[in-house]
Order: structure tokens, then C-alpha cells, then sequence
């Protein structure tokens, strides 16, 4: 495995043997459970692990990635974050135990330091995250819900969007307002990273 050419960050030896160990992981438990479609599993570097990628920004402070799954974005943002020195603490919501279990086997195996809440997302403390982020959970109006209550002050949002973005928008901002960016997605052409901030009810 290595960086894609599109790939902006640092990416050290160290960190693509990390991603590298991930993907393995996912191979390997993705038997039992469903962690990825077996459709995607032989492009898995570049259709998860590099798409998920996109989403990281050096931060500090708190990275909650709500409905973890299978660690994407999650884990991929650990990874990251520990390769360039980032002080950042990030945490993984994911309700099923099962993939919990995974979540907390891929941060002990792969010496990563991120906490795993295994439990419903309402069902956790506001956590006032600096950063938050989100591939493939719910529509926008209901991520921007979720957001409400644990996205810190100032706060950015960093939401995995499909084809039908544009629709999710418009439908979110009859009951929000907020700034956004809509990213061209490298993986997918119809794909993007919506980068939200200043996030506010109507």
C-alpha cells in the first residue's frame, strides 16, 4: 500500500504499515460480520481506507466519528493523526457490540490511542467535539441533528456525501442553517466531503 498521488498529507513508513495492518484486520473479521460489501473488498486501500482519509484535517482537541462501523472513517483518522503528532483525542460511537469488539481490537492491535463508546448515539454526554464526522449513517438533516448536541463551539463537521448531496442540502436547510463547502470526493466521482460549520436551528 501506498499514498495515492492525490494524497496531500504526511504520510510516513510507519503509518502505511499501520493502515496496511488495518486492512488486513478488516479482511479478516469482514467474514463474520459485516464490515464492508464483498463488492468493494478487493479495491479496499483505495474505496475505504484513501476515500476515508480525505476527511482528515490536522486538529486538536476531540474527533467523535458517529456510527463507526468498521473504523471508517475512525480509525483511518487515529491513524492519521498519530502519524503526523496531532493532539487529538478521538472517539468512535458504534452501538453494535460486535463491531465494537472489532473498533477496540484494531485501537489495541494497531497501538492507537482512541476510545470506543459502544453505545447509541443519543445515549452518550454531549461531548463538544472540535471535529466531527460521519460516512454512510444518515441523511444530512439527521447528522446536523446529531451534531447539536456534541459538536463543540466552533466546531467543524466533516460529512462522507453520495450523488444525491445537492438533495440532502436543501432538505437539511429548511430546518438548519449553516456554512458549508461541498469537496469533490477523489474515489468517487459523484462523491463529496461536505465541510460544515456555524451549524444553527431554525
Amino acid at each position: 500500500m501506498k499514498a495515492p498521488a492525490w494524497y496531500e498529507g504526511d504520510v510516513s513508513r510507519e503509518t502505511i504499515d499501520k493502515l496496511k495492518a488495518y486492512a488486513a484486520l478488516i479482511r479478516k473479521w469482514t467474514v463474520k460480520i459485516n464490515l464492508i460489501s464483498k463488492s468493494t473488498e478487493q479495491d479496499l486501500e483505495i474505496r475505504h481506507i484513501w476515500d476515508s482519509a480525505q476527511t482528515y484535517r490536522r486538529a486538536e482537541g476531540i474527533w467523535l466519528d458517529l456510527g463507526s462501523g468498521g473504523g471508517l472513517p475512525g480509525i483511518v483518522i487515529a491513524v492519521l493523526a498519530q502519524g503526523e503528532g496531532a493532539k487529538l483525542n478521538v472517539s468512535l460511537v458504534e452501538s453494535d457490540q460486535r463491531k465494537a469488539v472489532f473498533l477496540r481490537t484494531c485501537a489495541r492491535e494497531l497501538d492507537i490511542p482512541c476510545r470506543v463508546h459502544s453505545s447509541r448515539i443519543e445515549d452518550i454526554g454531549p461531548v463538544q467535539a472540535n471535529v466531527l464526522s460521519a460516512r454512510a449513517l444518515a441523511d444530512l438533516d439527521g447528522l446536523l441533528a446529531m451534531a447539536e448536541l456534541h459538536l463543540g463551539v466552533g466546531g467543524t463537521c466533516m460529512f462522507m456525501k453520495g450523488a444525491r448531496w445537492r438533495d440532502e442540502v436543501l432538505a437539511a436547510q429548511r430546518n438548519w442553517r449553516f456554512s458549508y463547502d461541498a469537496l469533490p470526493s477523489k474515489t468517487h466521482p459523484e462523491a463529496v466531503i461536505l465541510e460544515i460549520k456555524e451549524i444553527e436551528r431554525v
